[in-house]
C-alpha cells in the first residue's frame, strides 16, 4: 500500500476563489477540506494580476499549513494560459493586464510546492471524470453552462488539452454561420445562443437562475425558452457525439438544475441529428460535484502532473530543513 498524498486545488473566479485539499490514497480520492474567499479585485486594473497572484499564494499557504504537507498545487484559471511557462494569456471577466503574467512560478516559489495551471472548464471535466458523473468513462464530453459555455473532452480516460491547453472549447463550435456574435469574435457559436444572458432573454427573466425557477413554477415563456436553448445545446452535443461517440456527456452549471425541462429538448435534438452511432450507449447526465468541481479538478491536475514527474514551469526553491 502506498502512502496517501495531499494536493491543493484553487479555482480562480471573478467573484470567489475556491480551494480544496484533496487526498489521494489507495481507496481513491477524498476531499479533506474546502472553503472560498472573495477574489481580491481592486478598481486599479494594473494591480489586479499581482494582487490576485499574491492571494493565490496566501490561500495555498494557509491550506498547506492547516492540512498539508502538500505534494502539488493546481490552479484553475478562467481563460487561456501557457502550460509551458505557467503564465496567463487572457482571463475572462477578470480585469487587468494578464497577457504573459506569471502565476504558477510565483506560487511555486512561495510555497515550495510544484504548481500547474489548467483551464477552469477542463478542471471541471477532470473532476467529473475522476470523482463524479463521468467516473469510469473512457470517452467523455462535458459542458459547463454559465456566463459563457465551457467545454472539455476526455479520450482514453484522460482530458485532452491539446498543445496549448485550449482543446475542448465546445461552446465555440459554430452551429449557425449567420448566427449572433459571440464574445470570442466568431458568429453563431453554441455560446452565442445558450449563454446565461441568452437564456434569461429567451425565458423573459432577469437571470438564468430565475429562468429555471420560473419554468419549474409552470411559466410558459420560461418553459418554451428552455426548450429553445436545449435545442441549440442539443445541436452542439450531437456534433460531439458524431465525432467522438462518447460514453457519457456531462452538463454542469446552475442551469443544468432545470432537469428534464432542459434535458428533454437536448435528448430530442440529439436523437433527431445523430445518425452514425447508437445512442443507447451514450448517457447525457447532470454533473454531481457542484460548485467545487473546478477546485477539485485543479487539485487532480496538479497531482497527476506531479505523479508524471512534471515540475512547475518555474522550479520551486529548495526548502530549508
Amino acid at each position: 500500500m502506498g502512502a496517501a498524498t495531499r494536493h491543493v486545488g484553487l479555482d480562480l473566479g471573478a467573484t470567489n476563489l475556491k480551494w480544496v485539499v484533496l487526498e489521494d490514497a489507495d481507496d481513491g480520492w477524498a476531499v479533506v477540506a474546502s472553503h472560498q474567499v472573495p477574489t481580491r479585485i481592486h478598481a486599479e486594473e494594473a494591480r489586479v494580476p499581482d494582487d490576485v497572484t499574491g492571494q493565490l499564494t496566501e490561500v495555498a499557504r494557509a491550506a498547506i499549513d492547516s492540512w498539508g504537507p502538500a505534494d502539488s498545487i493546481g490552479i484553475g484559471v478562467p481563460g487561456l494560459y501557457d502550460p509551458a511557462t505557467g503564465t496567463t494569456r487572457f482571463l475572462v471577466n477578470l480585469p487587468g493586464p494578464w497577457a504573459g503574467h506569471p502565476v504558477a512560478g510565483p506560487v511555486s516559489h512561495a510555497t515550495g510546492v510544484p504548481c500547474h495551471l489548467i483551464n477552469d472548464a477542463r478542471a471541471f471535466g477532470l473532476a467529473e471524470l475522476r470523482l463524479g458523473a463521468g467516473r469510469g468513462a473512457s470517452t467523455m464530453v462535458g459542458l459547463t453552462l454559465g456566463t459563457g459555455i465551457g467545454g472539455v473532452v476526455a479520450v482514453g480516460g484522460e482530458v485532452h488539452q491539446g498543445h496549448d491547453g485550449t482543446a475542448g472549447e465546445l461552446g465555440h463550435q459554430t452551429i449557425d454561420p449567420d448566427g449572433p456574435p459571440c464574445g470570442c469574435g466568431n458568429h453563431g457559436c453554441v455560446e452565442a445562443f445558450a449563454r446565461a444572458d441568452r437564456i434569461a432573454l429567451a425565458c423573459g427573466t432577469a437571470t438564468a437562475e430565475d429562468a429555471v425557477k420560473a419554468a419549474r413554477a409552470g411559466d410558459e415563456q420560461a418553459i418554451a425558452g428552455l426548450r429553445e436553448i436545449g435545442g441549440y445545446l442539443g445541436i452542439g452535443i450531437a456534433n460531439m457525439i458524431a465525432v467522438l461517440s462518447p460514453d457519457v456527456v456531462v452538463l454542469g452549471g446552475g442551469v443544468a438544475a432545470a432537469g428534464d425541462l432542459l434535458f428533454k429538448p437536448i435528448h430530442d435534438e440529439v436523437r433527431r441529428r445523430v445518425r452514425t452511432t447508437s445512442l443507447d450507449q451514450v448517457s447525457i447526465v447532470p454533473a454531481v460535484l457542484g460548485t467545487w468541481a473546478g477546485a477539485i479538478g485543479a487539485a487532480v491536475h496538479g497531482a497527476e502532473r506531479a505523479s508524471a514527474g512534471v515540475g512547475s514551469a518555474a522550479p520551486a526553491p529548495a526548502v530549508a530543513s
